[in-house]
């Protein structure tokens, strides 16, 4: 067993925090105020930082990242995104997809993300590019990262006319090449329900998951995500399906939003909140009282639904913004969802990990030792400074360190 010792940081309290972990086994020995080194042992310097259970980023866009200075969206709106994007995507070249994702993903983990999840758009006449770039940038970072990929292509996918049937065909082609999840965005469809359940036979036929774009609209009438929850009860699918965005939930009645959010957590469907890319998207046209267009993340929880946080869109037509940081995603769900800092960060942790499935999000003895080391006197300061002093740990491996030398003139 090789292992090291994390010695001098504090925990998320702020109180002495040490730890022993196993790069053999990849997990935490030893955890608590003062680990003493063994002779020989390798010392991993934490002093003046907060160690903390490894983020993880469970809704991303790999394909598109880094697209904005080409790809011009010429309202900021999200069907100008969609047709900027769909325009576009022929030029698109694996070589160059993978290329921007892996120095992405590089971002993330140098930051301290060790899991993500990024969704890929295809369609019948968008070509292979972006799925063969995203499948090479996995195989490429697999010594750092665990990355998940999930198909995306949009509806109408029932019934026997020439765009279901090329649409279900492209979906069952991205699974056989590898992905790992079947996506989607029913709520843009005729008919919403219907594209659900398609989905969902079909994940169930392939053996997949479920990950889908759910009702990304401000319009209170979209309940694709009532009908995710009686799919998931119906299949037995609790723990295995994903509901991102759920704009329309932030819009509907208080007791609507409480009996849905019991729905999901009694049939186990996980929700991820997008901060980032629903701010700059929905509410254009609301000048007065500007909803925020995050969903209902405060009702969730307290129904003790799963709830993540990712950054979503980063500099693409979507969203010009974005670090691949989960300090920013926290920060931007806390201010917008009115979370404490350990909620909003929980959110992009243990939240975002559960709604994936992977491990982590805990530093406990026999845990993943998936750890960042971060510049704070606690977890707060850590989140606020966002400093880029961090120490990255995968499966107690150190897999990025970042530090920072800065002069002041007096």
């Amino acid at each position: 067993m090789t292992t090291r010792v994390l010695r001098g940081g504090v925990g998320a309290d702020g109180e002495p925090f040490e730890l022993r972990v196993d790069d053999a086994g990849g997990t935490i020995v030893t955890a608590g105020p003062s680990v003493v080194p063994a002779e020989g042992e390798e010392v991993v310097d934490c002093a003046g930082q907060v160690v903390l259970a490894a983020p993880a980023d469970p809704h991303l866009h790999l394909d598109k990242v880094d697209t904005s200075w080409r790809l011009k969206n010429p309202t900021d709106e999200l069907a100008d995104a969609v047709r900027v994007w769909t325009g576009g995507i022929d030029l698109l070249d694996a070589d160059e997809v993978r290329d921007r994702a892996v120095a992405t993903i590089d971002d993330f983990v140098a930051n301290g993300c060790t899991a993500l999840r990024s969704h890929v758009n295809l369609g019948p006449t968008s070509g292979d590019a972006p799925l063969k770039g995203l499948l090479a940038a996995r195989d490429e970072v697999a010594d750092r990262c665990d990355v998940q990929l999930v198909v995306l292509v949009k509806g109408p996918l029932r019934g026997d006319g020439d765009g279901p049937v090329a649409a279900r065909a492209v979906i069952r082609s991205a699974v056989d090449a590898g992905v790992d999840l079947i996506g989607g965005a029913p709520h843009s469809a005729p008919d919403p329900a219907s594209d659900v359940q398609v989905l969902f036979a079909m994940a169930a036929e392939m053996g997949v998951g479920v990950d889908l774009h759910t009702d990304e609209t401000l319009d209170p009438a979209a309940t694709s995500l009532s009908v995710m929850a009686d799919e998931t009860e119906r299949h037995g699918w609790g723990g295995c399906v994903t509901a991102s965005h759920c704009v329309s939930l932030s819009m509907q009645p208080e007791e609507h939003q409480a009996a849905v959010a019991a729905r999901l957590a009694e049939v186990g469907v996980a929700v991820v909140a997008l901060p980032a890319t629903n701010l700059w998207l929905q509410g254009r046209h609301d000048p007065v009282g500007t909803p925020r267009g995050v969903t209902a993340v405060r009702r969730l929880l307290d129904a003790g639904v799963v709830v993540g946080s990712g950054a979503d869109n980063l500099r693409d037509p979507f969203c010009p913004a974005g670090r691949a940081d989960p300090f920013e995603t926290a920060t931007l769900l806390a201010l917008t969802a009115h979370l404490s800092p350990a909620e909003a960060w929980w959110a992009v942790t243990g939240g975002a990990r559960q709604a994936m499935g992977v491990g982590g999000g805990a530093l406990d003895v026999g845990a993943p030792a998936d750890v960042l080391a971060a510049r704070g006197r606690d977890l707060e300061d850590a989140i606020a400074r966002a400093s880029a002093e961090r120490t990255v740990l995968r499966r107690g491996t150190v897999v990025a360190r970042t530090s920072v030398t800065r002069s002041i003139a007096r």
